[in-house]
């Protein structure tokens, strides 16, 4: 028996067949919540997997899900259907769904991913906001200097050569500034690139060719993500947020039964910064030679003593799972505060770059003005 059904249209970019649409983790929450739901009400597993192939609104979500329904009637685990569709599930979610089905207890499972997947989502408006609002704030200041400089000050700086009279430093800084913006400084095809497009295209370029260099070479992905971690500001963000999602995978894991080893490797898979991941591989090699996860965490230098000592308490204690909890909770907090104080500290000092800017411009074309009135006899 063949049983069709219409499960609406697809939204969402589509260009040439090939669809745009991603699965968010937000998506992912809401999948995991009905599952969850589903599994406490008793729902068999493929009538739960149906449910969601016809009422998600993720085209994308809804084709996997569709797999998955499939791959599970032909007699797979959850674990191996989702294993299918690495972009979507990753290997977190696939080693707690494979320890869920070991334990037969899938419903703990599913709460504990929806509370990791909630606090990813969190992390990532975080990083989001840490990153993006900097970037927009800097772009906008490089265009209304661009714009000043290559636009309006040209203008003004007509007026100050028909001044016929000396002209100070701030004035002929001034000119010059404004002439390098506003002057081609080479030719492509035929038309001038003016110096004002060279300084918004030259932040583009450089970001696209770390990311190039990155890509070919190792060891010089290696020396800039450790050059990033020595930023006077950045660097310590960077560091708090790789460890805050690297406790939280990590407690995750624990929690739900997987043994220290695999849990610390899986947990490694969500750091990006190689300078990290070679501290955090170190900790595996500590442990797998007999350390205790406090001192193998304390030996790799990159927790604070503080979450040390809490780590080997709850060792001795036997509540570790309570512990890493608190442990990622602790970062989490410490990473809210230094996005907002980064804000906090961003807005003024951009504030005081247009200011100066602003101020330079009047004394350059006021100064020669007064000059001017005070050689005029009345």
């Amino acid at each position: 028996m063949i049983d069709c059904s219409v499960v609406g249209e697809r939204k969402g970019l589509s260009i040439g067949g090939i669809s745009f649409e991603k699965v968010k983790v937000r998506d992912l929450i809401q999948f995991f919540v009905h599952m969850e739901q589903m599994q406490s009400a008793g729902v068999p597993l493929l009538d739960s997997l149906a449910d969601i192939r016809d009422t998600t609104e993720n085209g994308v979500l809804r084709d996997i899900v569709t797999e998955i329904h499939r791959d599970v009637s032909d007699g797979a685990s959850l674990s191996e259907s989702m294993e299918k569709h690495p972009k979507v599930f990753h290997n977190l979610y696939i080693a707690l769904i494979r320890a869920g089905e070991e334990t037969g207890d899938l419903t703990s499972i599913y709460r504990q991913l929806i509370k990791y997947l909630k606090w990813v989502d969190e992390m990532q408006s975080k990083i989001k906001k840490a990153t993006r609002y900097p970037m927009v704030v800097t772009a906008v200041v490089l265009l209304v200097i661009v714009v000043m400089m290559g636009f309006v000050v040209p203008q003004i700086v007509g007026f100050l050569d028909n001044l016929d009279q000396e002209l100070g430093f701030a004035t002929t800084s001034l000119v010059a500034t404004s002439e390098f913006f506003a002057s081609p400084l080479f030719h492509v095809f035929g038309l001038g690139v003016p110096g004002g497009a060279v300084v918004l295209a030259v932040p583009v370029i450089t970001f696209i060719g770390l990311k190039a260099l990155k890509k070919v070479s190792d060891d010089f992905a290696y020396r800039i993500d450790s050059m990033f971690l020595r930023l006077p500001i950045a660097g310590p963000l960077i560091r708090k947020i790789t460890i805050a999602r690297y406790a939280q995978t990590f407690g995750a894991l624990f929690a739900s039964g997987i043994d220290v080893l695999s849990a610390l490797r899986s947990a490694r898979e969500t750091v990006t910064n190689l300078a990290l991941i070679e501290a955090l591989d170190a900790v595996e090699k500590y442990v797998q030679s007999g350390s205790s996860l406090s001192e193998a965490f304390n030996a790799c230098g990159e927790f604070p003593s503080l979450v040390v000592r809490m780590i080997k308490i709850g060792e001795e204690s036997g509540n570790l799972t309570s512990v890493l909890d608190q442990v990622a909770e602790f970062y989490t907090r410490d990473v809210d505060e230094a996005v907002q104080g980064l804000i906090t500290m961003i807005e003024p000092a951009l504030t005081g770059v247009l200011g100066v800017m602003i101020l330079w411009i009047a004394v350059a074309v006021f100064g020669p003005i007064y000059g001017m009135l005070e050689t005029i006899e009345f």
